[in-house]
């Protein structure tokens, strides 16, 4: 299990990194992750499938998007990535960020139930996470999708459904995101900042200990104290700051909490990632990519290798802050 020790992360017992030769010390009990939201993603609207296609005009395969993204883990965890975000209700996959998207990508149905392909593809990866030594970030609600649930209790319900399949797993090593930017686009007030720490509370009931729990806002955003307060873990996004910003955020809230700080959205850039470890955070590299199936970990169809100077350059910079060294 996932425990943790002041703002430090231990997997079964030990700091992460722990078991690296040569580690930097100040790696230990970090989580350095990868935003992957679209690893499931499967879109049921016809309308829009076809947006999705490959570039030699091949239909989108939910399947392949999946079996890929895990064929990768073991070279991401090489260059000492060991976290990565995935969603029951994935991300936007395309560059503008938009509110009750067309595109129909969701492991809920509209009475708060899972679907049995969806959360298979979710087993899989969460299994395959566990077999290298991986923590993923399990999302539950993203905006632009939660619409597709019909009420306030049925949201309810789906954090109840979503927590359950968790428990059954082989693999519970992993944290909880109860939704991505709380404070953007959603439809049911539970979800948004002033109550969204209710559901934090539900789901740590329902899950009996087992899990690590928190949620996100959008770039720059400081969690409210009812959050940071319910959370066990602090998440926030660093889209569109500043190296100074990304220290100040780190700053704020250490004067409120010593729980770990965690940014699992950001951008592609080194200075940030540089300036969020040195204060002692977390940090995810996030690149949206255009569906082309070459650049980006987020739109899709996604390639998941790391094929780009960008993709890299970030691989890289992980491998010698943990210690491991330039490895391309």
């Amino acid at each position: 299990m996932i425990k943790i020790e002041k703002d430090k992360f231990l997997i079964d017992g030990k700091l992460t990194y722990s078991n690296v030769p040569n580690v930097n010390p100040d790696a230990l009990g970090r989580l350095l992750n990868l935003r992957t939201v679209q690893a499931t993603f499967e879109d049921e609207n016809p309308e829009t499938r076809s947006m999705w296609r490959y570039p030699d005009g091949t239909e989108y395969d939910p399947e392949r998007q999946t079996n890929e993204f895990i064929a990768h883990l073991p070279e991401y965890k090489k260059y000492g990535v060991i976290g990565f975000t995935i969603n029951f209700q994935g991300g936007v996959p395309v560059a503008k960020v938009t509110n009750r998207q067309k595109w129909i990508n969701t492991a809920f149905e509209e009475d708060g139930s899972v679907k049995p392909k969806y959360a298979d593809r979710i087993r899989r990866v969460i299994e395959a996470a566990g077999k290298n030594g991986m923590i993923p970030i399990v999302g539950f609600f993203y905006f632009g999708q939660d619409h597709r649930l019909r009420d306030e209790e049925v949201v309810k319900q789906a954090v109840i459904n979503a927590v359950e399949f968790l428990k059954k797993l082989n693999n519970k090593n992993l944290l909880i995101e109860i939704n991505n930017e709380s404070d953007i686009f959603y439809d049911h007030e539970i979800l948004q900042p002033l109550r969204v720490h209710e559901l934090i509370r539900l789901a740590r009931e329902i899950g009996e200990g087992v899990f690590l729990i928190s949620t996100s806002f959008g770039g720059g955003t400081i969690p409210p104290d009812s959050v940071i307060e319910e959370a066990d873990f602090i998440l926030m996004h660093g889209n569109g700051q500043s190296q100074e910003r990304i220290r100040e955020m780190v700053k704020i809230v250490r004067k409120k909490t010593n729980k770990p700080i965690v940014f699992n959205e950001d951008s592609a850039s080194i200075g940030n990632l540089e300036a969020a470890f040195e204060k002692g955070a977390s940090w995810g590299y996030y690149e949206g990519g255009k569906s082309n199936y070459w650049d980006g970990f987020q739109s899709p169809p996604t390639n998941w290798a790391i094929n780009t100077d960008t993709k890299k350059a970030f691989f890289n910079k992980v491998a010698e802050l943990i210690g491991i060294g330039r490895l391309l």
